[in-house]
């Protein structure tokens, strides 16, 4: 169990949901990720930003589990992340990920969707497990959507019940893995006003991986940057846009010339992959 940082003078001590350590992550021999430190306070929204191909998703599959270190720690909601599956299993009931791709199951309904990880894990009655339903629907503003299906749900729609399953188990920290990707604009203001408000709501800690930069900026209290194998950026959206390094502004301003090439081949010299 981690303790809380010391806090100064009367202020209130703080609580890193999320911790990494010197952490460096390999895939096929290939080193993706490496000297990661971070911590991320409790009841606060990271936005975890960086170019295609620089480990966002692996350090998503890391945050769940699915990728061990192979050197550094990870800490999870104050306790070290377990090798052992029945730890893995544990500790990922307390963990909601919302998809890109939604990963709604096609032949059950919206509520039957959302009932699923309730009936898998819990031994609720079937009169609570629909009161959850319903409040979680609710939480997202589609409690009328309860009998219809996957397929007859737009694509706002869609990511919004996604979200509502994510957090059907109550996690206190939720990994969104490119929620706005795909979303019509004012999809996508519905579900970045969402994580906002349902993240203030309940009290949890979210992690944000996108490339939709300022939309999520507007509700993030932290940005990492994710470039060339490591953390180029851990700050504030403030000081992010106040920066002055050139991959920093490369990358805001969506430029195709600077310190990250656009040329693959160019890269994997850049970046020794």
């Amino acid at each position: 169990m981690l303790s809380a940082d010391s806090g100064h003078g009367d202020m209130p001590a703080t609580t890193n949901d999320c911790v990494f350590a010197g952490v460096r992550i390999e895939r096929g021999g290939s080193v993706i990720l490496d000297d990661i430190n971070f911590a991320l306070p409790k009841g606060s929204v990271t936005a975890v930003i960086g170019p295609s191909g620089a480990g966002k998703s692996t350090l998503l599959h890391a945050l769940t589990g699915e990728l061990q270190p192979t050197r550094g720690s990870i800490e999870i909601l104050q306790h070290a992340m377990p090798r052992n599956n029945r730890g893995l299993m544990a500790i990922r009931r307390c963990i909601g990920v919302l998809l890109q791709g939604n990963g709604l199951l096609s032949d059950l309904t919206v509520a039957e969707n959302i009932a699923l990880p309730l009936r898998v894990h819990t031994k609720l009655k079937d009169v609570v497990i629909r009161r959850v339903v319903e409040l979680k629907l609710n939480a997202v503003g589609l409690r009328s959507a309860m009998g219809l299906y996957p397929r007859e749900l737009s694509g706002g729609m869609a990511r919004r019940v996604a979200l509502a399953r994510a957090l059907a188990l109550d996690p206190p920290l939720m990994l969104y893995d490119e929620p706005l990707t795909g979303l019509d604009p004012i999809a996508v203001g519905v579900i970045v006003s969402l994580i906002g408000r349902l993240n203030k709501t309940l009290g949890i800690t979210s992690i944000v991986i996108t490339h939709h930069i300022h939309e999520s900026l507007s509700i993030a209290d932290n940005v990492l940057v994710i470039a060339n194998h490591g953390i180029a950026f851990h700050g504030s959206p403030d000081q992010l846009k106040a920066s002055t390094d050139p991959l920093l502004q490369q990358f805001l301003r969506g430029e195709p010339d600077g310190p990250i090439p656009f040329d693959a081949k160019r890269q994997a010299v850049l970046t020794g992959a």
